[in-house]
């Protein structure tokens, strides 16, 4: 096994036990893919049944997009293969991918007409780069679910999946956790002002806009990076079994 790919694993294993840490995960149900460097055609994700906080290098599956299990013991679970998929093979840009139902993405879900509103600096993150899916189809016990969430992704990296959950996409585990983690704090404060049931304070267009382009720079791509790199640090701290 290449360096690459060894740390391609470490660093998924980090994302899983991260988002367990973090409240993001449910029971055994969701999951977090990456392509294998130099291998674009293959993904790395947990067996069936496996717990978030069981998460190592070494007991990721490697899975074909056929569905084959190439690597490690266990099976894919159905709807990992049938959401995950057809989205890295339709964006190859979006190296990994997660998919969760955390609770405050969830949330706004399920609200007639909820979008992420402009309303805060961490909500411009996401601006202009959220897709909507409307119309929750069931459980994703088939490919074609996956294909038709790539076609409402079209070029967007954030889904935001009517009455199921959320999905967000990057070229990196730590660009694609980055914009998970922050997602659900942007959802939760959103959720928190509607409590209120007072107007929202929605920032101007144009304030939304030169904002949004700030945060789609280079820097923010080293911001997650660093992000990352310390939450890993608190894992070789509390949980470093992960690495294993």
């Amino acid at each position: 096994m290449s360096d690459e790919i060894h740390q391609a694993r470490i660093d998924l294993a980090a994302a899983y036990r991260l988002a367990h840490t973090h409240g993001l995960s449910e029971g055994i149900c969701n999951h977090l893919t990456l392509t294998v460097p130099g291998q674009p055609d293959k993904f790395l994700v947990i067996s069936y049944g496996t717990h978030w906080s069981e998460v190592t290098a070494s007991n990721l599956l490697l899975v074909s997009f056929d569905g084959e299990v190439l690597e490690g013991e266990g099976e894919v679970e159905d709807t990992a293969f049938c959401i995950h998929a057809p989205i890295h093979r339709r964006r190859p840009d979006l190296s990994c991918v997660m998919h969760t139902h955390q609770t405050q993405g969830l949330a706004l879900t399920l609200i007639e007409g909820g979008i992420i509103e402009p309303i805060n600096q961490n909500a411009l993150r996401y601006y202009g780069r959220v897709a909507y899916d409307n119309d929750y189809a069931g459980v994703a016990f088939d490919a074609g679910e996956g294909e038709r969430l790539a076609d409402i992704m079209q070029d967007k990296s954030i889904l935001m999946m009517s009455n199921h959950g959320v999905l967000v996409g990057g070229a990196s585990v730590a660009r694609a956790y980055d914009d998970l983690y922050y997602l659900e704090r942007t959802a939760a404060a959103q959720i928190l002002a509607m409590s209120t049931g007072r107007p929202l304070k929605r920032i101007p267009q144009e304030i939304c806009e030169d904002t949004a382009r700030q945060l789609t720079t280079d820097n923010m791509h080293r911001f997650a990076n660093e992000h990352f790199m310390s939450l890993k640090r608190v894992l070789d701290r509390d949980q470093p079994d992960y690495r294993n």
